[in-house]
This record gives structure tokens, C-alpha cells and sequence, in this order.
């Protein structure tokens, strides 16, 4: 039986115009899709933002929605424009966006994971993309407009935090000898995605609860942050990357004993973050 298009967490009650989301933390690896791989089940991993859904599972009681993927990455990417289709894997594409990101094997039917390692036997078929698209790709996008719509008309504005996770090595010739790498990076496009307000009461949040935060190197956001942030509707998108070794072994893809400790300390930020969310209004006029 096909696995739900998503999961949705929903509060008891509403009670912020923020919602949460997480693209990449789906973990429904078919066996039809393993066979296609000449990947194993760890490697083809290795592109997943592994526990992020476990690590945010506190947003409804704080009483936001949280929306997070079913299908992994490596399946279809919901970070990706569903027209940025990649000739290279699939068979039949006459029309496609040509991003650096589908030349780069990361479109939103993905032909690598991490470290440019090739996904597939062979090629797919059109009409297979197409299928995940439809099943996957536009039920958690009209969802996620939904929820923001909702927040918005409830809220006065919507404001979404796009969770994801970064390999440690990401990093890596970013930051300057010395220097002390960020533990979460805030993404918001330089400044396109999210009025500054949010974004500064978001990287305050984080920073107050000892986390070293940066913003927008190396990730300012992708398809999500550019699609969903129109701060001058009052709706605003803002990507959190949290380092993988905070809370996990990246080789074996599994949590470690830091990952309780992080989702103790998680908690009471989201909690703020919900009430960014239901300061909304009072902020905006300040």
C-alpha cells in the first residue's frame, strides 16, 4: 500500500500563525524504489535530513501545525520547482528548468545524494516522474498553502520555519580558522524571504538558548524559502539547518546521546517561536 502524500501534526487548538515543515525528513523507502537504486539502504540515505521530524514532533503542543514529508529526498525532492525535471534521469523531458541545481543532479526527481553518488540502474520514465509528482510533490504543497493561508487569516500573518539538518562537513572551508562554526544556520533569502523583525526574533530565540547561529551561509534557502516568502503579503518563510552531529552518528544514521539533550533544548525554543507567531500583529506595527 502507497504511504500517506505527508504527516500532519496538528495542535489542539491554534493558537500562532507560525507553522513548521519538514521536506526532508521522510523515511518511506519502498522496496520497488531500493530495487530501482544501486544504492544500499544507508547510502541512499545519506541526502535525508534524518530525525528532523522527530526533533520538532513539540510544535502542536505549542500549538502550531507541523507538516513534514512522507516520501524521502532521494524519491522526490519538495524543495525543488516541480518543473526543474532533469533529462539526464528521466526519459522523455522536453521541457525543464535547467537550474544549477538539476545540472547538478539535485532536481526534483533527484539522480544523486550527497557526495554526487548516482541514485539509479538506469534511467525513469517520464510518466514515473509525473506520478510522483502528483502523489507527493503538489499534495504536500497545496497542504503546506493551505496551513499558511489558514495562520495568516487567524494570525494576521503566516510565518513558516522550513526545518532541515546540514552534514557537518557542509561547512567546511566556510568559516575562517578560528572562527566558531554555527551550530543552525537562518536562511531567509538576504533579507527576501522575511521581514527583518521575524528574523532577527528567530536568531535572538536561538541564540539566548545557546545555540551559534549564522544566517545564510551556506544555505540561504532553496525553492521553499523563494516560493512561500512574501513578507510583503504577510507571509514569511524562514529555513532553519541544524548540524547533524548535533544529534546524530552521520555515519550510521543514527541518533546519538546528544539527540534527547537536543530535543530538550528545542523545546522551549519552539515555544518562543510560537509566540513570535502570536505577537504577529503587535510586532508588524512597531
Amino acid at each position: 500500500m502507497r504511504p500517506p502524500a505527508y504527516h500532519l501534526a496538528m495542535p489542539v487548538r491554534y493558537g500562532s500563525g507560525v507553522v513548521f515543515a519538514s521536506p526532508h525528513s521522510g523515511r518511506d523507502y519502498s522496496d520497488s524504489f531500493l530495487e530501482q537504486s544501486v544504492l544500499d539502504r544507508n547510502l541512499i540515505r545519506s541526502s535525508e535530513d534524518a530525525f528532523v521530524d522527530q526533533l520538532f514532533a513539540c510544535a502542536p503542543d505549542h500549538g502550531c501545525a507541523f507538516l513534514h514529508a512522507s516520501a524521502p529526498r532521494a524519491f522526490v525532492d519538495l524543495n525543488r520547482n516541480n518543473t526543474e525535471l532533469d533529462s539526464a534521469v528521466i526519459t522523455g523531458v522536453t521541457k525543464s528548468v535547467y537550474t544549477p541545481r538539476v545540472l547538478s543532479g539535485l532536481g526534483v526527481i533527484p539522480r544523486v545524494v550527497s557526495n554526487s553518488r548516482a541514485i539509479y540502474r538506469g534511467k525513469l520514465t517520464l510518466d514515473e516522474a509525473t506520478t510522483r509528482l502528483d502523489q507527493y510533490w503538489r499534495p504536500y504543497h497545496t497542504r503546506l498553502q493551505s496551513l499558511l493561508s489558514a495562520a495568516q487569516a487567524s494570525f494576521g500573518q503566516a510565518i513558516l520555519i522550513d526545518c532541515h539538518s546540514m552534514p557537518r562537513e557542509a561547512l567546511d572551508g566556510t568559516f575562517r580558522a578560528g572562527q566558531k562554526r554555527p551550530e543552525i544556520i537562518i536562511g531567509d533569502r538576504f533579507g527576501a524571504s522575511a521581514s527583518r523583525y521575524i528574523v532577527d526574533g528567530i536568531q535572538d530565540i536561538l541564540t539566548q538558548a545557546g545555540f551559534t547561529v549564522s544566517r545564510n551561509m551556506p544555505f540561504a534557502g532553496a525553492y521553499i524559502t523563494q516560493h512561500y516568502g512574501r513578507p510583503s503579503q504577510r507571509q514569511h518563510a524562514v529555513q532553519l539547518e541544524i548540524d547533524r552531529s548535533l544529534y546524530m552518528d552521520e555515519a550510521t544514521l543514527r541518533p546519538h546521546a546528544g539527540f534527547a539533550q537536543l530535543c530538550d533544548q528545542l523545546d522551549p525554543v519552539v515555544a518562543k517561536l510560537a509566540d513570535l507567531g502570536r505577537a504577529c500583529d503587535r510586532l508588524a506595527a512597531e
